[in-house]
């Protein structure tokens, strides 16, 4: 029974109401839609899209047909960065101006696709972020090396005073005793 209503909704998305050819009026997408929530027994995301909301009739998106209305406008910077960081694994410390974005999106020749050019993109990112990563392992390596050279300053700075401290009770001991140890 769910396979049969399947192909019904499918049938009816692709082809309009049963004898009407290709057209959807409103009334039948209409009625569709209120049937889809009447037959179905759990809740449903049914997800509408369009680039002139401006035009669709006020009975579509009335509440209790369409819910949720978000606007989704072009992908600024800021938006492509969230992107980028969320689906591409792409980290902060990755340093690339839009300039440099730019750079790799626009096709380097009249024929070249814009499949090519989002590649070339995320080939770009990907090595930026090998190099940070890099980067990062070089500061760690030598924070390292400052902090072992710091320890053994400090240890051949003890050292130091512990031999003064040494000479010093040697100097006193001799004081006080008159003696001379050779």
């Amino acid at each position: 029974m769910e396979e049969k209503k399947k192909e019904e909704i499918k049938r009816y998305l692709l082809f309009g109401p049963p004898g009407t050819g290709n057209k959807v009026t409103l009334s039948g997408l209409l009625n569709f839609i209120d049937g889809l929530w009447s037959a179905c027994g759990g809740e449903r995301i049914i997800v509408f899209t369009t680039n002139f909301v401006d035009k669709l009739d006020p009975a579509l998106i009335r509440k209790g047909r369409m819910d949720k209305h978000i606007e989704m406008s072009y992908c600024g910077f800021e938006a492509f960065k969230v992107l980028a960081k969320n689906y591409l694994d792409v980290v902060e410390e990755i340093k690339m101006t839009p300039a440099d974005v730019g750079e790799n999106l626009l096709p380097k020749s009249e024929g070249e696709e814009g499949e090519t050019c989002l590649r070339r993109l995320i080939e770009a990112l990907k090595e930026e972020k090998e190099e940070a990563k890099r980067r990062v392992e070089e500061e760690v390596k030598q924070k390292k090396e400052e902090e072992e050279e710091k320890k053994r300053r400090k240890e051949k700075k003890a050292e130091k005073e512990a031999k003064e401290e040494e000479e010093k009770k040697k100097k006193k001991k001799i004081e006080e005793n008159g003696d001379v140890e050779h």
